[in-house]
């Protein structure tokens, strides 16, 4: 892996969060291999006001190799499963180049947001409902929108009652899921691996 070419990335991403382009990313801890992508949902679309995180795992191999992303947040989209979050999209697979970046992945993600492509599903049933009955798809997916795809302040917040109820100091749990990218189990090994 060009670790150099990864941080000059990470440090563009970081950069441009503050931009407000609608996709950022953070690496989980120290680990530059493991990251937690977040997509603002596309306005005039279903997933308008979303916040959808997508995990970001990165190959030996890369830049050569696509890094493995999925959708961590439900989402209910043709081309992302509603049950294990996996992505079909063209440049996470055969179509990826190393002239692409984890930013142009994130964006093109967003772009799926807007452009769904029924015909070469990762969720039948969802691409099915899509194409048949789209008044009952756009409910759907506004409704799962609103259920799981809440603010990064909403999640945070549901992530530290939820450690702080297993007895940890709010303090320690809120430094370990910053330092954790709010993965919520790193952040529980991380103070685990403290006490």
């Amino acid at each position: 892996m060009e670790s150099r070419r990864l941080q000059k990335e990470y440090e563009e991403l970081t950069k441009l969060s503050a931009s407000n382009s609608g996709v950022r990313a953070n690496s989980i801890g120290s680990n530059m291999t493991h990251w937690k992508g977040i997509i603002d949902g596309p306005s005039d679309t279903v997933y308008q006001g979303g916040t959808f995180i997508i995990d970001i795992i990165i190959p030996t191999e890369y830049p050569y190799k696509p890094p493995k992303m999925k959708f961590d947040t439900k989402i209910w989209h043709p081309n992302i499963s509603s049950q294990t979050g996996a992505i079909c999209l063209d440049i996470l697979k055969d179509e990826w180049s190393p002239a692409l970046t984890i930013r142009t992945a994130l964006l093109s993600l967003q772009a799926l947001l807007c452009n769904p492509e029924p015909d070469d599903p990762q969720d039948a049933v969802v691409a099915s409902q899509y194409k048949n009955n789209r008044e009952l798809f756009n409910q759907t997916a506004r409704a799962w929108t609103q259920e799981h795809a809440k603010s990064p302040e909403q999640i945070l917040e549901e992530k530290v009652k939820r450690l702080c109820e297993m007895g940890f100091p709010e303090r320690s749990v809120r430094k370990a899921l910053n330092d954790c990218a709010m993965d919520e189990a790193a952040a529980l090994n991380m103070i685990l691996s403290e006490s």
